[in-house]
């Protein structure tokens, strides 16, 4: 029914290790559950852009191969207009309120910058 203060949970745990310096004083450390220097690529991405421990962008440029005439054309990831392909006009992504949807056929890869 009582509940215990954070502090004394985490000692009777292990979790808090005390130790003495020269001047005799005790100092506390708390052991970390998550390692903070390399932190795992998956948790990373999931992150928001500016809450990464480097700062990206979620979006990027990506060449779209037209399914019908086989042309690729340089698309934004995040387009908020419709492309059309050069040659065919065929329609090759339509815009959400996110990331746009390629058309069903398209093919695409990352470009590298």
């Amino acid at each position: 029914f009582w509940l215990k203060p954070l502090w004394l949970e985490r000692r009777e745990h292990g979790a808090i290790s005390r130790s003495r310096d020269r001047g005799g004083t005790t100092t506390q450390a708390a052991a970390m559950d998550i390692d903070l220097l390399n932190p795992d690529a998956r948790e990373e991405r999931a992150k928001h852009k500016l809450k990464r421990m480097i700062q990206s962008p979620n979006s990027f440029f990506m060449d779209v191969k037209c399914p019908g005439c086989l042309q690729i054309t340089t698309v934004y990831s995040h387009a908020q207009t419709v492309v059309l392909c050069g040659n065919c006009n065929v329609m090759l992504c339509q815009p959400t309120g996110g990331l746009a949807r390629l058309t069903e056929g398209c093919s695409f890869r990352r470009k590298v910058e």
